[in-house]
């Protein structure tokens, strides 16, 4: 008679979370392989006729070889591992023999729940997305390429699931990946780690990268690090699939397929915020920064007042101001149309002013310090952004401090390499006036627009809804 191997994985522990086919095969089988601390598990399973062969860490293949021994006897063997037995288990190991010892052993494998998806349950729904499991172990696996595997989780945004994660001789290794995520992700990335999973002494914590503590980690620990999506909602991690991005109900008839694409731009750039936790009006003006420049320094050098996007979009929704002025065409051409008729706002720009043209000539100065003095005439308290000409700013503070000027607000992001920082600076003086600035050289007619766009739409900021006018 031809005996078989059958490798099944008992799940975590539990034995609600083992499968049917897994108990027969328990209950049925004449010997049982196992590490000695898996037996607990079953033991109750086991008929009491059958035989045990049970080993400590580091025997994997002596219980194989044990396995195929009884097997050739005719023998009905049941290899156990713990979770699944495909996943860091002995199937591999068992089928790679059978080719080795060109064995005629009929080998079955039976899935069970793996750890990673037991934590999973623990923490809420962390792996609702692309995932991928990395051992710490380094007894199989070189550190080095353990630690390729890690640098390339970090960067690919998976959700990364981690086994072996410490030891009492691997205590540094865990650490050294959470720097490694840590160059990649920002610091408050969610993370879980669930110890025990589905055993009594089972224990979990939902921290972040830059919060988490290594200390209560051990080999019985499953560490599930989210992608930068994921969130934590009454103490559970959550990674949205993006069914909330592709079919919301209540904004399919609402949403333009350009609003749609605008609202999940911003929630990828708000997850790779290096500190999401700034104020809302520095936050909005922040991101629609970054989503025109693609540009990760704006959190270093755009200089937002206190309440400075607040006050401005109150001044232009209540109708205090009826009038924004830039300095080139291009930044007006930015502005969205839909915003200036749905709050009731002009935009003008002189620099083509036929006047201005000839006096700027006549005064041997630019066009749009001349645009400005004019504008600065007709509409001293308007909202002034400036996304090019750094004369024109230093006009601006010029009229300022004559007393002929008194804007409601300054947008500063003239570009370029001529008296583009000195225009900046010399805005800052004047505590009094809203101002949003770009610091240094950068700055531009498309990043001055969409300043101003942050402003005119401020009341989508607390839903983090942008483009309603796109």
């Amino acid at each position: 008679m031809s005996g078989k191997i059958i490798v099944a994985g008992i799940g975590p522990g539990s034995e609600g979370d083992i499968s049917g086919d897994v108990l027969t095969a328990c209950r049925e089988a004449d010997v049982i392989v196992s590490y000695s601390y898996y037996i607990r598990f079953i033991e109750h399973l086991i008929k009491p006729e059958a035989i045990l062969v049970d080993t400590g860490m580091k025997k994997e293949v002596q219980r194989a070889e044990e396995a195929f021994k009884y097997a050739e006897e005719g023998k009905r063997v049941c290899v156990i591992s713990s979770g699944d037995a495909g996943i860091y288990g002995m199937a591999s190991l068992v089928l790679e023999m059978k080719y080795k010892k060109s064995s005629n052993i009929e080998v079955e494998i039976l899935p069970g729940i793996s750890a990673f998806q037991k934590a999973a349950a623990v923490l809420g729904a962390p792996i609702g997305h692309d995932l991928c499991i990395i051992s710490m172990s380094d007894l199989m696996t070189p550190w080095e390429i353990i630690e390729k595997r890690i640098e390339a989780a970090a960067m690919g945004d998976f959700i990364t699931a981690i086994y072996n994660p410490k030891s009492k001789e691997r205590y540094w290794q865990l650490p050294r990946l959470i720097e490694i995520f840590l160059k990649h992700r920002n610091p408050h990335n969610v993370v879980g780690y669930v110890r025990q999973a589905g055993r009594s002494e089972q224990e979990f914590d939902i921290t972040t990268l830059e919060d988490f503590d290594t200390e209560p980690v051990d080999m019985f620990t499953i560490v599930i690090i989210g992608n930068s999506r994921t969130f934590v909602a009454d103490n559970k991690m959550i990674t949205p699939r993006g069914y909330y991005t592709k079919y919301p109900e209540e904004e399919q008839e609402q949403n333009s397929p350009g609003q749609d694409i605008m609202i999940s731009s911003f929630r990828t750039i708000e997850k790779e915020l290096k500190n999401p936790d700034i104020p809302l009006g520095k936050k909005w003006s922040m991101l629609h920064a970054i989503h025109t420049t693609a540009d990760f320094e704006m959190e270093d050098i755009l200089q937002v007042d206190e309440n400075a996007v607040e006050t401005m979009y109150e001044a232009i929704n209540s109708g205090k101001i009826k009038t924004i002025v830039t300095d080139v065409s291009m930044v007006a051409a930015g502005i969205r149309k839909g915003a200036l008729e749905r709050l009731g706002v002009k935009v003008l720009c002189y620099l083509n002013d036929e006047g201005c043209r000839e006096e700027a000539k006549r005064l041997k100065i630019t066009r749009t310090q001349m645009g400005i003095r004019k504008a600065v005439e007709e509409h001293p308290d308007a909202i002034f952004a400036f996304g090019n000409a750094p004369t024109a700013l230093m006009e601006l503070t010029k009229l300022i401090r004559m007393g002929k000027a008194r804007p409601t607000g300054i947008i500063a992001a003239p570009v370029g390499f001529v008296h583009v920082c000195e225009s900046k600076h010399m805005v800052k003086p004047f505590k009094d006036i809203p101002k949003i600035i770009v610091e240094g050289r950068k700055g531009g007619s498309n990043l001055a627009a969409t300043l101003v766009n942050s402003i005119l739409c401020f009341d989508d900021a607390e839903q983090l809804k942008p483009g309603r006018d796109v």
